[in-house]
């Protein structure tokens, strides 16, 4: 017999399998779903035939019968940073318990990468986002997304002017307040402060908790010691040459990585990180703890900070009003050896 003219494999349905277990079509609907509503038993007996027969779920059929698709994006600026890994865990680990698919974007403030994985979100009709906005997001940007039905959550960054938008984030002012204020402490006045993006709302956020620390002391805010523009570990690495030429005897960094990209390469300047030059990053990401020395640094939350967005937005998609829009997280001061007094 020519190949060509055998008919078409006939598709496996839904009716195949509930004949099969002899239980009702929607039994099996709602087991493929790993709804709570059918017995742990019976969906075991479910996903084991739908595995055997080769049954491939339909999620784009059963989402118009649901107006559910149960897909979820999570969207950052910077996964090759600890925290951001960190954080998106966190959300993964919530959003799965709910059974909830993740789809991951990393925009690197690119606003146009954003609005294309966004676009994409909106025409699959997934049912809600996490969003590290990106520079240049606008409140129009969000709400639009609130308007086609997205359900969103910003993590991390504020977008001024979106008092109804649900967001999480550590208190970042505050944060870098504690950091300069232990410099302080231990006899420093020429603090630098190094990093951030003056038009995100972290950046803005972390330069005025330095100002006001310095403020508070009596100090006079030099602009001369305010290196902006700056997130990376390689940036940290190739600004510390300008930093060093302002004669600071502390560096209180953005975050870790720039942080860490400094201590190397005042170690690589016959420097001593706390000895020489103190230094304080900010996240405490795993790496700042083990390095050498440790990092003195501002606990961001970050672990909170994905699971509370992630349990706000599960929240909403069951229907449920957020009891608090906008939370923010208490950061800690971690103290370890890359700060001392002032070297003689």
């Amino acid at each position: 017999m020519d190949v060509s003219s055998r008919p078409p494999p006939k598709r496996l349905t839904l009716a195949m399998i509930a004949e099969r277990l002899g239980i009702s079509t929607a039994t099996v609907s709602l087991a493929l779903r790993s709804s709570p509503l059918v017995a742990d038993d019976t969906r075991k007996r479910v996903a084991a035939l739908a595995d055997e027969l080769g049954y491939i779920y339909n999620r784009s059929a059963a989402s118009l019968r649901t107006a559910r698709t149960n897909i979820v994006g999570v969207v950052v600026n910077d996964i090759l940073n600890s925290y951001f890994a960190e954080l998106v865990a966190a959300v993964e680990t919530e959003l799965v318990e709910h059974q909830l698919t993740v789809l991951l974007c990393n925009h690197g403030d690119d606003f146009a990468r954003q609005r294309n994985f966004l676009e994409t979100l909106l025409q699959y009709r997934a049912d809600g986002v996490i969003l590290v906005p990106s520079v240049g997001t606008t409140p129009k940007d969000v709400t639009r997304l609130e308007t086609a039905g997205l359900s969103t959550v910003l993590i991390a960054r504020e977008v001024p002017g979106l008092d109804e938008t649900p967001m999480v984030r550590g208190d970042d002012g505050a944060g870098l307040r504690m950091a300069v204020e232990h410099l302080i402490g231990l006899g420093h006045r020429r603090i630098a402060f190094v990093g951030g993006r003056s038009q995100s709302s972290s950046g803005r956020d972390r330069r005025r908790g330095y100002e006001e620390a310095l403020e508070a002391a009596g100090i006079p805010v030099d602009p001369d010691l305010i290196f902006t523009e700056l997130m990376t570990r390689n940036e940290g690495r190739a600004i510390t040459d300008a930093v060093l030429a302002r004669k600071p005897t502390a560096i209180a960094a953005f975050n870790d990585l720039i942080a860490l990209g400094i201590v190397n390469e005042l170690r690589r300047r016959g420097l001593e990180p706390g000895r020489d030059v103190s230094v304080t990053g900010y996240d405490d990401i795993e790496e700042a703890s083990v390095w050498s020395p440790a990092l003195t640094t501002v606990w961001n939350g970050q672990q909170e900070v994905g699971r509370r967005a992630a349990a706000m937005l599960t929240g909403i998609l069951q229907g449920r009003a957020p009891e608090q829009r906008r939370i923010l997280v208490t950061p800690e001061l971690r103290l370890r050896e890359s700060t001392s007094a002032p070297a003689a």
